[in-house]
């Protein structure tokens, strides 16, 4: 685990079908530090996040419970996830202490909602900061750029894309992501670049 920026740590899972990295996050905060997106994490990196803490899980949609039930049993944090996306984690095994619902905030974190891969995606604003965390909505892939899953695997494509445009109507400098390489300079050039390129719809 590594502090990408200021008290936010990371670690990374290799999935070898994708060819790049998942990502898990860890904010430290003084109203409670929030785990977003957990990756499996190794026995070290596990005891780190005990040792850190952790108040609560955030997950940004329903295929990103990922280790969650694991560092839930570890640290006693409670897992959240928009209620759209909570039956599918629900029947993935997924332990769900309650909701992520949009406009809210979690600690320093507001929730976004970036519907389309699934109904109850989410992103976490942090505006102060001028930090994104992004979940499946977009992917950085390849490093230094945004990108998008295979639209075999969204549920709405074209609502995805919307809802990725309306993302420019935040500010942000950092982009963190949950799959691939995170953004960490001009990260809104960069995820406008990939809005360009969407079609007129």
């Amino acid at each position: 685990m590594h502090e990408i920026t200021t008290d936010i740590f990371s670690w990374a899972w290799f999935s070898e079908p994708h060819g790049y990295n998942f990502n898990g996050y860890l904010v430290r905060h003084g109203e409670g530090n929030l785990c977003i997106d957990p990756v499996q994490p190794s026995d070290e990196c596990l005891a780190d996040i005990a040792r850190i803490g952790c108040a609560k899980i955030l997950l940004t949609n329903r295929n990103h419970s990922r280790a969650a039930n694991v560092v839930r049993a570890r640290t006693g944090a409670r897992s959240f996830i928009h209620p759209d996306d909570a039956a599918h984690a629900r029947n993935q095994g997924a332990e769900i202490d309650g909701d992520l619902n949009v406009g809210e905030k979690i600690g320093p974190l507001t929730i976004v909602a970036v519907p389309g891969k699934s109904p109850g995606e989410v992103a976490l604003h942090w505006p102060e900061r001028k930090l994104l965390i992004v979940g499946d909505a977009v992917i950085g892939n390849p490093p230094g750029r945004c990108g998008l899953l295979r639209e075999k695997v969204m549920d709405d494509p074209a609502r995805l894309r919307r809802s990725v445009r309306k993302l420019l109507d935040l500010e942000f400098d950092t982009l963190l992501l949950g799959d691939g390489a995170s953004i960490l300079h001009d990260a809104k050039m960069r995820l406008k670049e990939l809005v360009d390129t969407f079609p007129s719809e």
